[in-house]
């Protein structure tokens, strides 16, 4: 019985000195989130499967395992399953994707519209940066700050620079088709309020937005050739039937996306008591504003307001003030320059 005894002591010691010395370490836990909407959880990767659970956008997972682009995830209810790599967030994206939002919160909004078509919202400006979202048409926005990325080219083969054919017999020497420029397109930091109340914030493609900007304000500038970029209340004044009346500040650009200005262009709508519609009271071209425009407005109502941002061409900042309707740019110092004729329409 003792040498029974002794051989099972070395058995289970060998046993556990192979146990330590093979066992694979599980490495730290991996969390995930959620991508989308709702994202179905399956039971198996094959295509006969059958739903285990759902996740709302945001809900915490647990990864458990990888099988080419599927994800076995746990959630926190406890159910195992699989879902799609793209219905996935990384912890790092979801991280990044919280301080867009908080930066968001902090911005001044600069303009308002929604999407008009399906859109995704990306972490950076670029079609090629992750998605945080894939928003549906109709979803309202909040617009904030521009940048330009370069919109998709065709492979770096087809769009290298390639000899062309020397013509037969003509003598003259082949010559190199130059490479075309990259086209750009304008992407916009927005913040989406989505319909379970929630918001979320990333990049979106600017031609996906369709700005909600207070009539009559498309109309002018349409007939002034303008692609309206931002506009803000600049005050009230009073309108019929006691009403109050906003005055506008409108900016805006003219050409192709991907310009470097924000915006080139800006005019100002005041209310005519007297004919009891809205006049242009001033217009300024060739600028190349930069976004945000600051607003600062009198304590009382009636006070003067005063607007300025960023010219990129020099690097200066421009102030104007306007006092009831007319609108004068305040030079360094404060002193405004003599006054501007103002067109009305």
């Amino acid at each position: 019985m003792k040498k029974v005894g002794i051989g099972l002591a070395v058995v289970l010691v060998v046993a556990l000195a192979l146990y330590l010395r093979f066992r694979h370490p599980s490495g730290p836990t991996e969390t995930a989130y959620a991508g989308n909407r709702e994202v179905t959880i399956w039971s198996t990767t094959a295509q006969v499967r059958e739903p285990v659970a759902t996740a709302k956008y945001g809900e915490k997972l647990v990864v458990l395992g990888r099988s080419q682009d599927q994800v076995q995830v746990k959630t926190v209810s406890g159910a195992v399953g699989w879902i799609s790599e793209g219905d996935l967030l990384s912890a790092d994206l979801w991280q990044r994707a919280a301080d867009l939002e908080a930066m968001a919160g902090k911005s001044p909004i600069e303009a308002e519209g929604h999407t008009h078509a399906i859109s995704n919202l990306h972490v950076e400006a670029g079609r090629e940066s992750p998605r945080v979202r894939q928003l549906s048409k109709g979803v309202q926005l909040d617009v904030y700050t521009r940048k330009v990325a370069d919109a998709p080219t065709p492979s770096s083969a087809a769009a290298a620079t390639v000899p062309a054919v020397e013509k037969e017999g003509s003598g003259e020497q082949p010559t190199e088709t130059p490479t075309p420029a990259a086209k750009k397109e304008d992407w916009w930091l927005v913040r989406a309020h989505l319909a379970d109340q929630t918001t979320v914030s990333g990049w979106i493609l600017g031609r996906f937005i369709d700005l909600d900007v207070p009539a009559p304000l498309p109309d002018y500038a349409s007939a002034a050739g303008m692609r309206s970029v931002a506009w803000f209340e600049l005050d009230k004044v009073a309108g019929a039937n006691g009403g109050a009346k906003p005055q506008y500040l409108l900016v805006g650009d003219r050409g192709p996306e991907g310009q470097p200005c924000d915006f080139t262009q800006m005019r100002v709508f005041t209310w005519g008591a007297q004919k009891q519609r809205y006049e242009t009271a001033y217009v300024e071209s060739n600028l190349c504003g930069k976004l945000p425009v600051h607003i600062t407005r009198a304590a009382k109502p009636g006070g003067d307001v005063l607007f300025a941002f960023q010219d990129l061409s020099d690097g200066a900042q421009r102030t104007y003030r306007m006092e009831r309707t007319i609108v004068r740019r305040v030079r360094e110092g404060g002193s405004p320059p003599a006054k501007r004729k103002h067109v009305h329409g």
